[in-house]
């Protein structure tokens, strides 16, 4: 068969999937849609498709007709092209560049998938069908959002006329099942001397900030270290798109809102942290400091909020407190360097760097602690690290982990709540390579 004929058979069958998901539009009785639960209005509807089909004179065979009854079910209830990439459990990034160029990263590799919209019309019906579900919309008067999909995943989606080439969305994978602390473990992303160090912070209630680049894990790690939190601990959450997955049981999740079309009505994040400062939380977790709320994380941090965490953007634990002077900044007030750098001090106990290394390995490249000041300078000592030795046959990053031989001065906090970790994980000496 030639490239022509296969490019006019794809053609016909969106023809005909587009010409029977509009019949069944106008067959539905939407009142006795709305009674029904959802297994039972889809098998409901599958049986009306088929019947549809039937009524159809092309000539399919049984593997295409239940491409198609599928394909019309995804458009009518689900994300259309995008479902069969969502239930792959491999994929953890989807990439879209217009309706016709579909990227996902699988196993760590980006590659381009066979997943086409028909146009760009088609593209931005998904895309309102996604932001419309958290309240949110995207229009050429707001033409980009973020939002989330029901499992947790990230959306951020951008349309004409800032996007030239059609409608761009990016969806960053959290699936319903997350990752946990022994699949951290088993793929290395840190040892098991790294994670009694950070459980013991964890309980003995020190404050955490996790830094990385995008798409290093920053996210997934903030997830397993909250698994250590107390289940008696009120938490309060803060974020731009709910994603954290929190398992105890008594946590507020708050989350910001965008202006509306007049420009009004936002909630910031740094509104929502003195908003939650009223709510008596007993550990405050927000998902990413990005802005002026910084400054008002830190005073939590130092006035009886112990434990909390947050996330920020930095490729190097010196570069995250740099970036945290800077997100200072934007606040508007003009505090003396000094001042700031003994905000810091005073509020963080442990930097833990994620780093997304080459071939697409995750791991945590340092754990990093705060001892203080020293003149106008924030000391800092590496308690573990990973050192990358190079790469393998398959361009995948390759190294060690070691521990740097230093005694953490917050160990007599950690002994002051009950906690009391082996002397001999500290000792200097290669722990794991890989």
């Amino acid at each position: 068969m030639s490239t022509a004929q296969i490019k006019t058979g794809v053609s016909e069958f969106d023809q005909l999937k587009l010409r029977i998901h509009q019949k069944l539009i106008g067959k539905l009785d939407l009142t006795r849609v709305g009674d029904m639960e959802g297994e039972v209005l889809r098998r409901e509807i599958r049986v009306v498709i088929e019947h549809l089909c039937d009524g159809e004179n092309n000539l399919l065979n049984r593997s295409e007709r239940d491409r198609l009854v599928e394909e019309v079910l995804d458009e009518t209830f689900g994300l259309g092209p995008l479902e069969l990439l969502l239930k792959d459990p491999t994929i953890s990034d989807i990439l879209i560049n217009g309706p016709k160029n579909v990227y996902c990263e699988k196993g760590g590799k980006m590659e381009k998938t066979n997943c086409e919209f028909r146009d760009n019309a088609h593209l931005l019906q998904i895309i309102d069908r996604i932001v419309s579900k958290v309240g949110r919309r995207v229009d050429e008067t707001c033409p980009m959002v973020d939002a989330r999909l029901e499992d947790g995943s990230r959306v951020n989606a951008i349309i004409p006329p800032l996007a030239l080439d059609g409608a761009a969305m990016s969806i960053r994978r959290f699936g319903s099942n997350p990752l946990k602390l022994e699949d951290l473990l088993n793929y290395k992303a840190f040892t098991p001397e790294m994670v009694m160090l950070l459980e013991g912070a964890m309980k003995a209630r020190l404050n955490i900030i996790i830094s990385g680049g995008t798409g290093s894990g920053k996210t997934t790690l903030l997830n397993t270290l909250s698994s250590f939190i107390s289940n008696k601990d009120r938490i309060v959450t803060i974020e731009d798109a709910a994603e954290l997955q929190l398992q105890q049981d008594h946590v507020v999740r708050l989350e910001t809102r965008p202006p509306n079309i007049e420009g009004k009505g936002a909630v910031s994040a740094t509104d929502l942290v003195k908003n939650c400062l009223r709510m008596r939380p007993e550990r405050i977790i927000i998902g990413e400091c990005r802005g002026p709320e910084a400054l008002d994380m830190l005073q939590a941090m130092n006035t009886g909020h112990e434990g909390s965490l947050t996330t920020t953007h930095a490729n190097t634990p010196r570069d995250c407190i740099a970036r945290l002077e800077t997100l200072i900044m934007m606040s508007g007030f003009e505090l003396p360097v000094k001042a700031m750098r003994t905000q810091i001090a005073s509020a963080v106990d442990l930097v833990i760097q994620a780093n997304r290394l080459q071939g697409g390995p995750r791991k945590v490249t340092h754990v990093t602690e705060i001892c203080g000041m020293e003149n106008d300078t924030i000391v800092m000592q590496d308690v573990f690290k990973f050192i990358q030795d190079g790469v393998d046959e398959n361009g995948r990053a390759i190294g060690r982990f070691v521990c740097t031989g230093v005694r953490p001065k917050c160990m007599d906090r950690l002994e002051a709540a009950g906690i009391k970790l082996p002397s001999s994980i500290f000792r200097e000496r290669v722990m794991m390579a890989d």
